[in-house]
């Protein structure tokens, strides 16, 4: 008999059972995997830790969480500084100095500005109704037209036309000279992979991986106190007011005979042309200097029952049935529900973890 059971070893699962171990608790994890880690598992790859489910890059201005973490793992100095590719230009990310220099050969922040507010102003748009006008009202043509319309139009599979502004909500515009992606504090990569830090939190804990919990729900609750469960909530409730929906992800990753393919972790293809949204070349991210390069493929797509969920799609549809989800949640004795499934929530890093931890203690008042 377990004190908790936690259904997925992703992150979340994983403070969770850190912070039960460490109080004396006998903690089984079970995951549909064959693998621990959820999405932040890395594969070793010729020597490069390939991030399997899309890069993660963590980053936080939370000094408690960045302490607690850095207890797991020393971090490298790694910082998100991506390039977009429309066509064959290509631009700094965030729009910032580099990029306005580029679009229109502008030198001043005070240019810079001019050129936005001008274009701006020619679009004469006061009430957006729809993404595109959204996005125009904000930066002008010219920066929507190349480094917005096409990316967006892949991640969400339909014209910017037909998605509701609200997605849209400010477009980050820096007058400074700096490609710093992240405008938080601390920024990184555990040195040795994700991995590393996951088999440290685990420490303790007993694990079963390939095992599904909703096949034998009974069976596997009935062996410990309480639960954390971190899969998809309208699952666990066997979908009885719906089915939430995502977005996905496929990968097409691959070896390649070279030492760099791209000179940067993350390339974003802005053009609607490019069937993918963007590439990871992973070496980059821990400053790699093997002989060969793993680079991977991008390509967003509608979610479907049997793929891995990573988006949530959050319109008011969605969060109207997620409340109802969660009304039920709270009436678990047993279940504690928690991370990007459990609370039908995009999630950042450093947000899982701060999460988790209020979560240990809400359930210990």
């Amino acid at each position: 008999m377990y004190d908790y059971l936690v259904v997925g070893s992703g992150l979340f699962g994983a403070i969770f059972a850190y912070e039960a171990n460490k109080k004396g608790k006998k903690v089984l994890v079970i995951d549909k995997r064959t693998h621990i880690g959820g999405n932040i598992y890395t594969e070793n790859k010729d020597g490069i830790n390939v991030h399997k489910y899309g890069a993660h890059i963590f980053h936080t201005s939370n000094k408690e969480v960045w302490d607690y973490i850095n207890q797991f793992a020393e971090f490298n100095r790694y910082t998100n500084s991506p390039v977009a590719r429309y066509k064959n230009e290509l631009y700094n990310m965030p729009f910032n100095m580099n990029t306005f220099n580029k679009l229109w050969g502008v030198v001043t922040p005070k240019e810079a500005q001019e050129k936005i507010e001008q274009e701006k102003k020619e679009a004469g748009i006061t009430e957006p109704k729809n993404l595109e006008e959204q996005a125009i009202s904000l930066v002008g043509k010219t920066i929507y037209e190349k480094l917005v319309k096409g990316y967006t139009e892949k991640q969400w599979g339909r014209k910017c036309t037909e998605l509701p502004s609200f997605i849209i909500k400010r477009l980050p515009v820096r007058l400074i000279y700096d490609n710093n992606y992240f405008n938080d504090l601390y920024q990184g990569i555990p040195i040795g992979g994700y991995n590393k830090l996951i088999d440290a939190l685990f420490e303790g804990a007993d694990i079963k991986t390939g095992v599904d919990f909703l096949a034998e729900k009974e069976k596997w609750m009935s062996m410990a106190d309480k639960v954390v469960y971190t899969g998809a909530i309208d699952e666990y409730f066997e979908y009885c007011f719906g089915k939430l929906e995502y977005r996905t992800v496929r990968f097409e990753t691959e070896v390649l005979d070279t030492d760099n393919y791209q000179g940067v972790a993350v390339v974003n293809y802005t053009d609607r042309e490019t069937p993918y949204t963007r590439v990871i070349e992973h070496k980059h991210f821990e400053f790699g200097t093997q002989p060969k390069t793993v680079i991977s493929k991008e390509y967003s797509t509608d979610w479907k029952e049997g793929m891995e969920p990573y988006y949530p799609v959050n319109n008011e549809k969605n969060q109207i049935l997620y409340q109802k989800y969660r009304k039920k949640a709270q009436q678990q004795e047993k279940v504690f529900f928690g991370g990007r499934l459990g609370e039908y929530k995009y999630y950042d890093m450093d947000k899982v973890i701060a999460s988790a931890m209020n979560g240990w203690e809400a359930l210990h008042r």
